[in-house]
């Protein structure tokens, strides 16, 4: 027998998982076992899990998911989200990213032959989720399941003739029956719900308004949760019976009872900031931060005098919609949130008659739609996520109530006609980020030139990850811009005077290209929030920071330090800061912060980065 010493100990390491295991909870209905035999089996090789929206489709496929992964029967279990539209170039690059692999392929046949010989190499499962067309494996380059390479497909989808072209079995997924639902209802709900005397009639005739549809079930439970009152037992029911009364079809029904939610949560404010997120793509995800940011500077929020007030109050909205089931964690990042597709519809469809929406974002458009589209009485549009490549010159949409637009995540969009935007006199937010756009029109900073009385001006402008080079002199005449969003800005070299900007609360250079501050700076008393984590900017000269009378939110990058290109005297000015990050070079700066804090009455939360190394100090106040 070979012996051998490891003086400094054997560590073996653990073999990567094969796949990802979702968070999950109790479960009813039998589908899963009828799909569980098909996946042990040798007869079939590819499964169509079928059923209307919000039957749960997806999370009897989770459910399994998390089996198959802990089962190691499969060397790689592999979860994609699909959504409509299929574009073949995401669909490769989801399923190779699931798999811990890349394509370097930029063409598609090439990029298909070489997903083909990747997944040829290890038995697997693949799971598509929510697959509205039909589409041909080898285009996409999936090798067919089939018993002799021992590998498996599964599609979730509510068309049967999805299923049908890819010569899937079909498993049919039916609403739950009555006990079902009604253990399903108490999970959600609460079992204490069952000591209120007189109730469990009531709370059955509840279970059976929700048609055995899981989403239904999960939704009105939630809202439910913690009412012991039997009158509001009495009147949920009443309001259930209502809302449905006249609908025909289960869809319609389930959009009733989900617009039932909606009127539910009772808060014009908080029922805005639930439609805002209607307006991006299918299976958008949100950073919690992002999408509270991003209701701030649309004025969905606004806590007057306190931006860590505002956060609060978002959070408080999110936690809201997540109790709901309106928006739902996602499974990657528990701080991201997504909405339900059926949800997202409901939202679009609820959007009231006193404002319009135009939603066409993740379409597959390669123009921006007819002008004939663009109605008079729009209040807001989205066209994000698609393929526009050009906006034709003279195209002049005439809505003078546009208050926002969002042409986000049009990579190849690389120009704007100046044209445009002259009859959009009330826009309030431009989102360009994820654009090819390098220059801006005249007509974007002219917008209150020529629509200067009585007129709503621009207040948000988002350019975030794109290709600009420099902004224009003219966008000093944004006078009542209220954020100016240029993170990821990287090739932004030049930024003219912003001294006449006195009405901006947010800007965001956040890794932009900047060398110098910019001029005029000293002049925005309203700004609350400041990021200058800039690897280029070495100094933020004296005389600035104490100009900033309102700033509460102020973030600068690690090499520069509270010794070097940072005057603290000035910080410690800042009467109303609340979140504080920037560079020490030393335990000596730490100590002299700690002593100056008795100055920094207002801050809430500081984060710490030695200018010399990957390490910081991050917590709450400066208090000991």
């Amino acid at each position: 027998m070979l012996e051998r010493e490891f003086p400094e100990g054997l560590v073996i390491e653990r073999a990567p998982a094969p796949g990802l295991i979702f968070p999950t909870e109790n479960m009813e209905g039998s589908t899963k076992d009828e799909i569980w035999e098909c996946l042990m089996g040798n007869e079939v090789g590819m499964i169509g899990v079928r059923g209307i929206g919000g039957v749960g489709k997806t999370t009897i496929m989770q459910h399994i998911n998390n089996d198959l992964v802990r089962e190691g029967r499969f060397q790689k279990v592999i979860w994609v989200v699909v959504s409509y539209p299929l574009i073949v170039s995401e669909l490769q690059t989801k399923i190779v990213d699931a798999m811990g692999k890349t394509l370097q392929e930029k063409e598609e046949m090439r990029r298909a032959a070489k997903l083909m010989e990747i997944m040829g190499k290890e038995s697997f499962v693949l799971i598509l989720d929510d697959v509205w067309e039909e589409f041909s494996l080898k285009e996409v380059g999936i090798p067919e399941a089939t018993v002799q390479n021992g590998s498996k497909l599964v599609i979730t989808s509510r068309s049967a003739k999805v299923c049908n072209n890819l010569r899937c079995k079909i498993v049919e997924v039916r609403p739950l029956s009555p006990n079902e639902s009604l253990n399903l209802f108490l999970d959600k709900v609460g079992r204490d719900v069952l000591k209120v005397e007189g109730l469990e009639e009531i709370l059955n005739s509840v279970v059976e308004e929700c048609g055995g549809l899981p989403l239904s079930i999960v939704v009105i439970a939630g809202s439910m949760r913690g009412e012991y009152d039997i009158s509001e037992w009495r009147t949920t029911l009443d309001e259930l019976q209502q809302c449905v009364k006249s609908m025909e079809g289960t869809e319609d029904k389930i959009f009733m009872r989900l617009r039932w939610i909606y009127d539910r949560l009772r808060s014009p404010k908080i029922q805005q900031c639930f439609l805002y997120c209607s307006l991006f793509r299918e299976d958008y995800e949100f950073s919690r931060k992002r999408l509270i940011e991003a209701w701030i500077d649309e004025g969905l929020i606004n806590e007057s005098g306190s931006r860590q007030k505002a956060y609060d109050k978002g959070h408080h909205i999110l936690n809201r919609l997540e109790r709901n089931y309106l928006l739902e964690k996602t499974v990657k990042y528990q701080v991201w949130f997504k909405m339900h597709d059926v949800v997202r519809d409901m939202a679009i469809k609820s959007i009231g008659p006193e404002v319009r929406y135009m939603v066409k974002a993740g379409m597959k458009l390669t123009k921006v739609p007819n002008e004939h589209d663009w109605a008079t009485d729009l209040n807001k549009v989205s066209l994000m996520a698609n393929y526009i490549s050009e906006i034709p010159v003279g195209f002049n949409p005439k809505c003078p109530l546009l208050s926002t637009l969002i042409l986000a995540d049009n990579p190849n969009l690389s120009e704007i006609p100046s044209s445009f935007f002259e009859g959009m006199v009330g826009l309030k937010v431009l989102e360009l980020y994820g654009t090819g756009i390098e220059i801006l029109p005249d007509s974007i900073s002219n917008l209150v030139n020529l629509f200067f009385e009585g007129m709503v001006r621009l207040k948000v402008l988002e350019l975030y990850d794109t290709g600009i080079e420099t902004l224009p002199d003219s966008i000093s005449n944004l006078v009542n811009l209220s954020a100016l969003r240029l993170r990821c800005c990287e090739t932004l070299k030049y930024l003219p005077s912003l001294a006449k900007l006195r009405a901006l609360k947010k800007l965001d250079l956040w890794m932009a290209g900047i060398e110098v501050v910019p001029q005029g700076m000293e002049m925005l008393e309203s700004l609350e929030y400041l990021d200058f984590y800039c690897q280029n900017l070495k100094e933020i000269p004296t005389g600035i920071l104490p100009s900033l009378s309102s700033l509460q939110y102020l973030v600068v990058h690690p090499s520069i330090s509270i010794t070097k290109g940072i005057n603290l005297e000035e910080v410690a000015r800042l009467s109303k800061l609340e979140s504080l990050e920037c560079g020490i070079e030393g335990i000596q700066d730490f100590n002299y912060l700690v002593k100056k804090s008795k100055d920094f009455e207002s801050l809430i939360a500081y984060d710490l980065r030695l200018s010399t190394s990957k390490q910081y100090l991050t917590g709450l106040g400066f208090r000991v």
